[in-house]
């Protein structure tokens, strides 16, 4: 492995935190309709004989700001998914209408919007954390290089504030996600 693969695969597992932490806010319900609060849900289907995403089963619509509609493509799974969605815990009760799941989103409550808001600074920390761990493989990773005589003292720092100034930038850009996932579940 050579310098250049240790910085790349850095800033990609960084990238993918900020991924990772993107889609766990958007599973936060913050009152306002979103395909984003129920396409990850794991859907149990027993005559495929096994779990898929919901998104993959299903088109997931909002004909309105305070309502999801899932309609799953294949008829025969509509119990399978009304299902999960009752039992993932989000709160949400959904209505069969023939093939169509209405989920109707209840209006937040001001301890309700602020519950969301410190969960989604634990979201914030573990992306932060993921971002600080792939830096740390990175640090390792070069100072191996080093250490086997592939790079030079002075590569080994200037790389190395590469990979600092990715793992800054990565933070900062998990701190604007908070701040605009804040924003939204505190606005009424």
């Amino acid at each position: 492995m050579d310098y250049e693969t240790v910085l790349l695969e850095a800033e990609e597992n960084m990238e993918k935190a900020i991924e990772f932490t993107v889609r766990e806010f958007n599973s936060l319900h913050t009152g306002k309709a979103s395909p984003g609060l129920v396409e990850n849900l794991q859907v149990p289907v027993k005559s495929y004989g096994s779990s898929m995403h919901l998104r993959e089963i299903a088109a997931i619509t909002t004909p309105d700001a305070r309502t999801v509609q899932v309609q799953p493509w294949d008829k025969t799974i509509v119990r399978d998914v009304e299902k999960a969605i009752q039992t993932a815990n989000l709160g949400l009760n959904p209505t069969v209408n023939g093939t169509v799941i209405h989920i109707h989103i209840p209006e937040l409550s001001r301890e309700r919007r602020q519950e969301l808001v410190r969960v989604a600074h634990t979201m914030a920390e573990e992306g932060r954390i993921s971002v600080r761990h792939a830096r740390r493989d990175a640090m390792e990773a070069l100072k191996k290089l080093q250490k086997d005589g592939e790079i030079s003292e002075d590569d080994l720092n200037r790389h190395e504030k590469v990979v600092q100034k990715d793992t800054d930038t990565y933070v900062e850009k998990i701190g604007e996600q908070l701040a605009r996932k804040e924003a939204e579940l505190t606005t009424l």
